[in-house]
């Protein structure tokens, strides 16, 4: 083992298992492999795992590669499926759906954005879809795979894809990891938390009598944000003027055919329900507003939507969506639903705990926990999550639904400032701006903008400049590549 510095911090305790607590864990063992630095995880048995069946995005992959998990022993183990996108139904109008897939789409044509010629061709009357130059929603509406290969082709090139998985068998694998590269595991009920005279945490006493000292704490302890606010008194920004959805109801069921190669988003009368195939099941789930369903309404209608019996006793979430005012404070930081909460519509949970988890090792603390450094690790966590907020909330806003009370109250309230600018930029020109980094590019705000009708009144000035009959001609290469990608696939 490396000596640590003196100051260097020398343990670390997570507050909560689950999905959040073991990727904490397995991140942190292997960022600081090498040296003695201590990482135990207290769970207790019980409180269970929030997670109804996960929906992810590509990232996902990027994380079990980086921390050494083989991807095709995590697939088997959490009895994962193949996720090439996500299917819109009836946001735009009942009847009406859109994709936002996963990897490339098209090419850049003459210093331009690829979707800032289609907005041009569209408005010379040459509309083509997303499905005509995304490998990705092509095999998703096609209900085939093939892996990504640098050597078939531009598309193919460009394909990625993300997982569907079980989230406590997540919690399993990641736990069985965890444990084998020297994570201490601690089965116990936390009851008391001390703190020392600075205000930081400075122990966990538990039920069974014993504690536990730490130099840094993660919480994730899920909603209730034992350390975060129990502890530390973080505060919370409540989004519900915004987003109503405060509840959801969630129930396995059978798996029939063949599973499909998305995660199905179908807008309701008070909210949406999701459906996730996984190997051994289906998770299903509607997301809504109590404001505007009865609890038993919602379940009632979830078991239509299904059309099939749940396999287990269909499960009843309750929340606030928002997030703390400080997910880092003193000595603790808050990952996961501890940290906020947003509704799953594009699966953004768990890059939620992997970006804060890479951020920590960004700005990874001594026991100084210099004020600063955290400031500037709240800086970029709150931004990132205030612009995943925008575009969740763009969904509901743009919708052309009118016909139920919901639909009516989500499309006319205020909208934040910033999500305001960005939709008058993009139906003035078609722009939305983005910063490096940024979770959702230019082109993830065209799939949803484009796919609830907006159309910018004046495309792209510099795509007219380029030769209308080249442009043409591009397009339908990369069109053909996509039907070839298709075509080859199993």
């Amino acid at each position: 083992m490396t000596q640590i510095e003196p100051g260097a911090i020398r343990s670390i305790a997570v507050v909560g298992g689950g999905t959040a607590g073991w990727m904490s864990a397995v991140l942190l063992n292997h960022a600081l492999r090498g040296s003695d630095v201590r990482i135990t995880v207290v769970e207790s048995a019980e409180i269970g795992i929030v997670g109804v069946g996960e929906a992810t995005i590509p990232p996902i992959l990027d994380f079990l590669d980086l921390v050494g998990v083989d991807r095709d022993m995590f697939v088997r183990e959490t009895q994962a499926t193949i996720k090439l996108g996500i299917r819109f139904q009836d946001w735009k109008d009942v009847g009406e759906h859109y994709w936002h897939p996963f990897g490339s789409f098209g090419c850049v044509i003459d210093r331009r954005p690829f979707h800032h010629h289609l907005q041009r061709a569209a408005a010379r009357g040459e509309p083509r879809g997303v499905v005509d130059f995304s490998l990705g929603a092509a095999l998703a509406q096609a209900g085939r795979f093939t892996p990504p290969d640098p050597k078939a082709g531009l598309a193919r090139a460009g394909l990625r894809y993300a997982l569907h998985f079980d989230a406590a068998l997540v919690a399993r694998t990641l736990r069985k990891v965890a444990e084998g590269r020297g994570v201490e595991r601690l089965e116990r009920t936390v009851v008391e938390t001390r703190r020392t005279a600075e205000g930081h945490v400075d122990a966990l006493v538990f039920r069974e009598g014993d504690r536990l000292a730490a130099d840094l704490f993660i919480d994730c302890s899920g909603f209730r944000g034992l350390l975060i606010e129990g502890a530390m008194a973080a505060g919370y920004e409540d989004w519900t003027h915004w987003l109503p959805c405060d509840r959801a109801v969630a129930g396995p069921t059978a798996l029939t055919g063949q599973a499909q190669l998305y995660t199905l988003s179908q807008a309701l009368d008070a909210g949406w329900r999701w459906r996730i195939p996984l190997q051994h099941r289906v998770g299903n789930g509607y997301v809504y507003s109590s404001r505007h369903i009865e609890d038993q309404a919602a379940l009632d209608d979830l078991a239509r939507q299904v059309g099939g019996d749940f396999l287990a006793e269909p499960r009843q979430l309750r929340f606030t969506t928002g997030r703390r005012k400080a997910f880092w404070k003193g000595n603790v930081v808050a990952l996961g639903l501890a940290s906020g909460f947003l509704e799953p519509l594009e699966s953004t949970s768990i890059h939620l705990v992997t970006s804060g988890l890479y951020k920590l090792l960004d700005h990874f603390p001594d026991r100084s926990f210099d004020p600063t450094n955290i400031a500037a690790y709240n800086a970029a966590l709150i931004e990132e999550y205030d612009t995943i907020r925008d575009f969740i909330l763009a969904h509901y806003c743009l919708s052309e639904r009118r016909d139920t009370p919901f639909w009516r109250d989500v499309t006319s309230q205020p909208l934040p400032d910033s999500l305001r600018a960005r939709i008058d930029l993009y139906r003035a020109s078609g722009r939305s701006p983005c910063r490096q980094g940024d979770l959702f590019a230019d082109v993830n705000w065209y799939y949803v903008l484009h796919g609830l009708g907006l159309r910018p009144r004046n495309p792209d000035p510099l795509t007219c400049l380029s030769d209308a009959q080249a442009v043409r001609g591009v397009l339908d290469q990369l069109a053909s590549d996509v039907r070839g990608g298709v075509a080859a696939a199993r």
